[in-house]
């Protein structure tokens, strides 16, 4: 019999100098996947990565006075660091500039070009630096020239440039998605990529000129290849394509690439089509996941919405935030996250439900049978119906997991913590401890309590990190729990005879108030501490900086302040409305220069009057001492009125 194998992805994350909740989100869904195959008794294969090369990188490297690779070693670090306190399990993590990758995607390349699936043109065209993604005058909307997945303004493109022939395979792809119903997941993720196919494909610009950070076109050196096939064929260089075929013939196709619903695109057309030009079988299933956003949107450092999981973690626990992330929100719809669920759920589930079954149980195995698990005997009604939610619960959860469904999963699991609270009661052990004639039927009520325990610790490996193994070792079996797997979930595997070692709650309560409370103190002295350190050194903080509000705005009048030699009266639009500023620039430029003129200004200044004029903000202007010469600081490109400067 073959040796049955699970190959699981998350999307190789763009270094970012600040990761987010939304981070967290994919990767430890992928990591519950690949634990409960594990449990299943499968050689699973879960990858994640870093995806290091373009545009964007060489600009942030520039910026910091960085070079690429050392800006990008830096950050790429972080992501580790993350993952690991998160528990993440993952195999391998593969970086887009590691030595393989980049050797295989120029061999990549040059099997397309040789056989015809990619040749030389010139590309025109909307591009949007950030999300690396090329537009088309169709796919916009209104006449401001904005990306639709990001709000930002586009550049516009002129450059020779590789195309990979899409409209080629088009049919083909879409006729493996109409006769696949499962290949992309959530349903409404698959019509909307259908609606897409069918709209039409164009050839797609897979190299750049521009710019020099990336992977160099093995067939013509001035040009580096884009990140379409650069990262995307990580999850085959990863998997040993053209190097290792043992490895890659054991784990390809990959069973499910699990990616944001932003990204759902990229991974169910062009990465689909990419692998038919190879000749390679494409992966079982991509399934696009909603966003988990804050209560003011989408999270992005640009909007000041950030969660950090890094804190969430040191505040709370890391199988806190896991269960969180998994059990709040539907896997594959949009979820709001908020401080306060995140405690609910903490409460209520964590500690209440299963912390306090784990305590209570314990407590009386301690004081009723001196810590020794008794033996079971006899059962009841109430008996035969706990075992049956057991059997029950591990059947469903197995299907819930199967389909991504973890909140539902979750739910048959929790339903099984309440089911064995409830037996408590129905049982009412403390009344049964008064007559020495009930001791055998008190040690099965108890017996089956930590039974109970047992299979809900090893339900909860494909979940949580710590709490299987803390549950495992108070009830003496530790090592039971750490190395069971999914056979062992049948009723009766708890060893009677063993001693408990009951400890502290493993979920203590927490009191909001009292959390933000401490929050409060805790930040009130990291400002003091700033602004301590601000004074001492000339430094103004991030906080404050972040208080500067500066917009794009556009000069439509500007004349000469009477009486003055060097101020200009400015009237400027603001997108949303229109000011008056004041500006000392009357020796650098004439009125009739500046209108259309954009300027980089400061919005949120507080008026005052110059030379009985009122300014109502201020322009941002360089001056070259050298040279005497000043000069109004303007975006590269036309920028639409109002935008925020970040």
């Amino acid at each position: 019999m073959a040796e049955k194998t699970f190959y699981v992805t998350t999307p190789i994350y763009y270094p970012s100098d600040r990761l987010h909740i939304g981070h967290a989100y994919t990767t430890v869904a992928a990591d519950a996947i690949a634990r409960y195959k594990e449990l299943r008794g499968y050689d699973t294969m879960f990858l994640t990565g870093s995806d290091e090369h373009g545009q964007k990188i060489e600009r942030k490297a520039d910026e910091a006075g960085k070079e690429p690779q050392n800006y990008v070693d830096e950050i790429v670090a972080t992501f580790i660091d993350l993952w690991d306190r998160l528990g993440i399990d993952y195999d391998q993590f593969i970086r887009t500039t590691d030595n393989n990758h980049e050797e295989v995607v120029q061999e990549i390349f040059k099997q397309l070009y040789e056989q015809e699936d990619i040749y030389l043109g010139k590309y025109e065209g909307w591009y949007c630096t950030p999300c690396e993604t090329f537009w088309l005058d169709r796919q916009l909307e209104g006449d401001e020239k904005v990306c639709p997945d990001c709000n930002r303004p586009l550049e516009w493109v002129e450059e020779e440039s590789y195309f990979f022939k899409m409209s080629k395979y088009a049919d083909r792809l879409l006729k493996h998605i109409k006769d696949n119903p499962k290949f992309i997941q959530p349903e409404s993720r698959r019509n909307e990529m259908i609606s897409f196919i069918e709209s039409g494909l164009d050839d797609l610009s897979v190299s750049r000129t521009t710019f020099d950070w990336g992977i160099e076109v093995p067939v013509d050196t001035d040009h580096v290849i884009y990140v379409w096939i650069d990262a995307l064929s990580n999850y085959i260089t990863a998997m040993g394509y053209k190097r290792d075929e043992a490895k890659f013939n054991k784990y390809w196709p990959a069973d499910i690439h699990i990616v944001g619903k932003d990204i759902l695109r990229f991974h169910t057309i062009i990465w689909p089509i990419i692998l038919m030009a190879l000749d390679l079988p494409l992966p079982d299933q991509v399934f696009g996941h909603g966003w988990l956003l804050s209560d003011t949107g989408k999270m992005s450092k640009s909007r000041g919405n950030v969660v950090d999981p890094i804190e969430l973690i040191n505040d709370f626990g890391r199988d806190s935030i896991r269960y969180y992330l998994l059990r709040e929100v539907s896997f594959g719809t949009d979820g709001i996250y908020s401080t306060e669920a995140l405690i609910q759920r903490i409460n209520s589930d964590l500690a209440n439900d299963l912390g306090n079954l784990l305590h209570r149980s314990l407590s009386m195995v301690e004081k009723y049978f001196s810590g020794k698990i008794p033996e079971p005997s006899e059962e009841t009604e109430y008996d035969s119906s706990l075992k049956e939610v057991g059997a029950e619960t591990v059947e469903k959860a197995a299907e819930e997991i199967e389909e991504l469904r973890y909140t539902r999963a979750l739910e048959e699991i929790w339903q099984f913590v309440r089911r064995a609270n409830k037996y408590i009661d129905q049982t009412e052990p403390w009344i049964l401890a008064r007559e020495e004639e009930n001791r055998e039927r008190l040690g099965t009520v108890l017996y089956n309590l930590l039974e109970s325990l047992r299979m809900i610790g090893i339900l909860l490996k494909s979940f949580l990190v710590d709490t299987p193994g803390e549950i495992g070792k108070q009830l003496g079996i530790q090592a039971e729990v750490k190395n069971a797997n999914w056979d062992d979930l049948a009723w009766g595997g708890l060893p009677a005879g063993r001693t408990v070692e009951k400890g502290d709650p493993i979920f203590p309560r927490i009191d909001l108030e009292e959390y933000y409370e401490e929050k409060e103190e805790l930040t009130d002295v990291d400002d003091k501490q700033e602004e301590e350190k601000v004074e001492e050194e000339g430094l103004i903080s991030f906080g404050e900086f972040q208080e500067v509000d500066l917009r794009i705005a556009t000069i439509i009048a500007a004349e000469k302040i009477e009486d003055s030699n060097k101020l200009l009266k400015l009237q400027v639009d603001l997108g949303d409305e229109r000011r008056q500023i004041v500006a000392g620039i009357a020796n650098y430029y004439q009125p009739e220069d500046l209108i259309d003129k954009q300027i980089i200004m400061v919005a949120n200044l507080e008026p005052a009057k110059i030379f009985g004029v009122e300014s109502q903000g201020m322009l941002l202007a360089a001056r070259d001492e050298e040279n005497e010469e000043l000069t109004i600081i303007s975006p590269a490109k036309s920028i639409k009125t109002g935008s925020s400067v970040s």
